[in-house]
């Protein structure tokens, strides 16, 4: 089973950014599922969510302590909340930042975990108009972990959304997924 936490903040479609993996998951043909974790519900609260994604059948219903993969969506939690928490050895961490990990105080993490950062909220305002980072995380996620393909993210997206919405969100993971592929390819290098 793999597991993924999504850390944000209320507003920022962390909600639904796990109901999309999920939907994505079910496109591939595996089992899945979301659901959230709230404190005070409000815009700009720290929102919790999770998703499993599994090839048989999942039972399991607490929240997601070890998560493989770690998605954080506003950057300004790294260090207001124990995001890395229960994390697994080699587990992939993608953060929204322009920033590295170095930069973001974070370079004991890159011997430990796999880890990448892509500038979402930018490629959500470009493509979007809006600071919405999810639908860029998720094209950046599925590049990165590669448990899903960019495929079945933009079906999800498509799923979830219509018209010019569904279309601006798709570029988004799109360009998202483009960019950790190039990101990756550099790396290797």
């Amino acid at each position: 089973m793999f597991q993924v936490r999504i850390h944000g903040r209320g507003g920022q479609g962390v909600v639904t950014a796990a109901e999309m993996l999920s939907i994505a998951a079910f496109r591939e043909g595996k089992h899945a599922q979301a659901f959230p974790s709230f404190g005070s519900e409000r815009t700009g609260a720290p929102v919790v969510a999770f998703c499993r994604i599994d090839d048989q059948e999942i039972r399991v219903r607490e929240p997601i302590l070890e998560p493989d993969a770690l998605i954080i969506q506003d950057p300004t939690l790294l260090h207001q909340v124990d995001v890395f928490a229960g994390v697994r050895p080699g587990a992939c961490i993608l953060i929204n930042s322009a920033r590295s990990f170095e930069e973001l105080g974070l370079k004991e993490l890159i011997d430990r975990f796999r880890t990448c950062t892509i500038p979402a909220t930018e490629l959500a305002m470009k493509f979007v108009g809006r600071p919405m980072p999810n639908a860029a995380l998720l094209g950046a996620f599925a590049a990165f972990a590669q448990v899903i393909s960019l495929d079945c993210v933009v079906g999800a997206i498509q799923e979830k959304f219509s018209g010019k919405v569904a279309q601006s969100n798709a570029a988004a993971a799109a360009a998202a997924h483009e960019y950790v592929l190039k990101e990756i390819h550099a790396q290797a290098d």
